[in-house]
């Protein structure tokens, strides 16, 4: 075990599946706390069961980004649980797609907006409100390398929700440096998580089509995603302000 981040408290959302239970279990590995949070109580138990087997800390604690009122209790629960909050992962987030922008179904609009941006908003509100008072933290919003650095067609309203938490972490990052807060961003491309699977596709099928689609010819594993946050969530990266950091194997390129 690295002691990169020992006696520190991390909050990852998202955290029940995917990339977020791989960022919680990588950041539990190297010392944390970690409060793992999203909105299914029984995958969260499952990632918190998986830190503990490995000999980590974790806490689970049930939340929906799009509320307000959840986000600032699950912080406040976190502070209780573990005497406090020194990084965050906003992870949370969804997708839809298989629409045309003029075709895009509005209500799927207003998900995508409510959770993918309105949710780390909220989350980052909270989180900041703490870090400022206690002596500053770090903030890692998870986007997507679709929206602000490659466009496909079909993935409308997705795009555009990433694409806003790539500027929303820049202006805030700006705005919140002076508070000792440092706010970053990870773009992940195809990675092992099952958002990224087509309808109806295997893991194999994924495989065989990433060796076509991406120039380093495979998805990205969880772990290579998690190491750029942990790389950015830590005094490794003091200087590092308001940087989006593309993980996709060179598609974006």
């Amino acid at each position: 075990m690295s002691a990169r981040f020992t006696h520190r408290t991390v909050l990852v959302t998202g955290a029940g599946s995917g990339l977020g239970r791989g960022i919680a279990r990588a950041f539990a590995t190297e010392g944390a706390r970690v409060v793992v949070s999203g909105r299914g109580a029984a995958a969260l138990n499952e990632t918190v069961a998986l830190i503990e087997a490995a000999g980590g800390t974790a806490a689970a604690v049930t939340a929906d980004v799009s509320r307000a009122e959840e986000v600032r209790a699950l912080v406040a629960r976190t502070v209780e649980t573990f005497g406090g909050l020194d990084v965050a992962v906003n992870n949370a987030g969804i997708f839809r797609g298989g629409h045309a922008a003029a075709d895009f179904p509005l209500d799927d609009w207003q998900a995508l907006l409510d959770v993918n941006v309105t949710g780390v908003l909220h989350a980052l509100q909270a989180e900041v409100a703490h870090m400022r008072a206690h002596g500053g933290g770090a903030i890692v919003n998870i986007s997507s390398n679709l929206g602000a650095h490659v466009r496909v067609p079909g993935v409308f309203g997705y795009q555009v929700s990433k694409a806003a938490v790539s500027a929303l972490t820049r202006a805030a990052a700006r705005d919140h440096i002076a508070d000792g807060v440092r706010i970053n961003a990870v773009s992940p491309g195809a990675a092992e998580s099952t958002m990224s699977l087509h309808p109806g596709e295997t893991e194999a099928e994924r495989e065989v089509r990433m060796k076509d689609q991406s120039p380093l010819g495979r998805i990205s594993s969880a772990a290579e995603v998690a190491a750029a946050v942990l790389y950015l969530a830590s005094e490794d990266a003091g200087s590092v302000v308001g940087a989006d950091l593309v993980i996709d194997g060179g598609v974006s390129a």
